[in-house]
């Protein structure tokens, strides 16, 4: 095994050497798996209280668990990748898998064909959680020792954030990208010095944030800018900066059967709901103030948990100022990303929120604890030598976390009982809440009759009405009218939709109030089949996709 060492290039700069490593470090074979092992247990003993008390129920629980159940649904049909979630909205349906990227419902969904309902969420926790873990371990075992490498990795597993997701938020895609942030400052850290072969990986890991979580993927480009700005003025090397912007556009590309038409398809939607009143930067920022005593309560638990981070991080970085001298260029990376996320945390920043490309989207300023969470970790590790000072530091953290717990807000927690209702839900077609951002232009799911039948008649007019079949992407019925007339569907409109009446494209309409599907009809027999099409921007996309992936093919053969 190899440790990194500081040496010094001509040009006087401080740059990465190998030299063996410390005496502690055992055979590879003996200790192959032993960081692994911490890991997983280190997450596993914070999993223990859902044995006792059920699952953590936070604010996104239900929205990630439906879906998972609704994509399962879907599987079952045939239908691989879906668009509309059909249940969402009391069965009214919403395009859903559309805008939220596929990762995180992907994972649940396979995760729930294989255990017990009411193990899955626990399950992808765990692994969610193992990954992160596994990928900080990567990163520090380039500078750290085996042991603290290890430490490393376990700190930022279970570190105070990740907690505050699984105890209170249930951001499970949020959840999932933290496994991405460490191998991206690893692969920052490798331009210029790897050349051509960091800007794939590199483009890999931004194009996997887009498909895992759009906030955390925002987050996680703002941090690429600032990395890659750090390294290149250290290396006063423009090649970095190219290296970065082809990866950000290598990685859109590879992304683009997802980014595409989530763009394209905004107009169609009421996405603006996603920054609405109680969404916005500004009444989230750290400690702000609002009339609701609910948001109040949460503001609080997030605060703390940002103020202590930052605290004991502003620590760590000072603590570590002796890698200045052995690598320049990690220490400047992890003090500058710390620093840029702890101030944008803050209501000094508040017009920054509104200037920068689609930050406001990231609707909650203490997200940046995601991206605080790698440095915090890393820099603890570097600064503080001593095992005693490091579990006091995490010590000093849980007792934080204790402290919310007891004060602020108290987690919610679903039961055995709670989760199979869930699965009722689904399984008798009643569905579920449904999502203000993702509601189509025009449609009102507070005005809606969750007791409505399938189809019926909007006017005067008789007619006896035969369901063949109704699926997610595909409904097939037919109407025997006494008059013209038309039909209300339990279905929001949707531009997607396309409407054939006896073999002939029809324009379908909106009911005014709702937002339904009304189909008009002739008197006598209508054979009416409503099918969910390709969009030019989902074919746009989907190609542009397949052209990258072949880019990056042939750049790895050549390589």
């Amino acid at each position: 095994m190899e440790a990194k060492l500081a040496a010094t290039t001509k040009s006087g700069r401080a740059r990465v050497t190998r030299l063996p490593a410390g005496t502690h470090n055992a055979p590879r074979n003996s200790l192959a798996w032993v960081p692994f092992l911490s890991i997983a247990a280190a997450v596993f003993g914070f999993e223990i209280p859902f044995f006792f008390l059920g699952s953590p129920s936070g604010h996104d629980f239900e929205f990630h668990l439906y879906a998972w159940l609704d994509v399962l649904g879907q599987w079952k049909q045939g239908i691989v990748y879906p668009r509309w979630a059909s249940l969402a909205q009391f069965a009214y349906g919403e395009p859903r898998f559309i805008f939220y990227p596929p990762a995180s419902w992907t994972l649940g969904a396979a995760l729930s064909t294989i255990f017990p309902w009411t193990l899955v969420s626990s399950i992808y926790i765990w692994l969610a959680l193992v990954a992160a873990g596994t990928a900080m371990f990567f990163l520090a075992r380039q500078w750290l020792d085996r042991r603290d490498a290890t430490f490393a990795a376990v700190f930022y597993a279970v570190n105070p954030y990740h907690l505050m997701i699984v105890y209170w938020r249930s951001a499970f895609a949020e959840l999932l990208a933290s496994s991405l942030l460490p191998l991206l400052l690893l692969l920052v850290l490798r331009t210029d010095e790897k050349g051509r072969r960091v800007t794939v990986p590199l483009a890999l890991v931004l194009a996997s944030a887009w498909l895992v979580n759009a906030p955390a993927a925002v987050m996680i480009h703002y941090s690429l800018a600032s990395l890659i700005v750090v390294i290149a003025w250290q290396r006063r090397s423009l090649r970095v900066l190219l290296t970065g912007a082809i990866a950000v556009l290598l990685g859109a590309a590879l992304a683009a059967f997802y980014l595409l038409p989530a763009i394209y398809e905004q107009k169609w939607v009421t996405i603006a709901e996603a920054v609405g009143t109680g969404l916005r930067p500004v009444d989230n920022f750290l400690f702000a103030y609002s009339t609701d005593p609910d948001h109040v309560a949460f503001n609080r638990v997030a605060s703390s948990v940002a103020t202590g981070e930052i605290i004991l991080t502003i620590a760590a970085v000072w603590a570590a100022r002796r890698w200045r001298s052995r690598n320049r260029e990690l220490w400047y990376s992890l003090a500058v990303w710390a620093a840029a996320c702890a101030l944008l945390m803050l209501p000094i920043t508040g017009f920054l929120w509104n200037i920068l490309p689609k930050l406001r989207f990231i609707q909650f300023p203490w997200r940046w604890l995601l991206c605080l969470g790698v440095p915090f970790a890393l820099l603890t590790v570097m600064g503080f030598r001593r095992w005693t000072a490091r579990v006091a530091i995490y010590l000093a953290m849980l007792c934080v976390l204790g402290l919310v717990w007891q004060h602020f807000q108290v987690p919610w927690w679903d039961k055995a009982a709670d989760l199979r209702e869930m699965q009722d839900n689904v399984a008798t077609g009643a569905g579920y809440e449904g999502t203000d951002e993702y509601t189509p232009v025009g449609a009102d799911a507070y005005n809606i009759d969750k007791t409505a039948r399938r189809v019926t008649v909007d006017g005067p007019a008789h007619a006896a009405i035969r369901v063949s079949k109704w699926n997610p992407e595909f409904k097939l019925f037919t109407a025997e009218m006494s008059a013209p007339d038309n039909l209300a569907l339990r279905l929001f409109n949707y531009p997607a939709w396309r409407v054939e009446v006896n073999g002939h494209v029809v324009q379908a309409g909106t009911r005014d109030g709702t937002g339904q599907m009304l189909v008009p009809v002739e008197a006598g027999a209508n054979r009416v089949q409503i099918t969910f099409v390709r969009t030019w921007d989902r074919t746009a996309g989907g190609w542009i996709s397949i052209v990258a992936i072949a880019l990056v093919l042939v750049s790895r053969k050549r390589l």
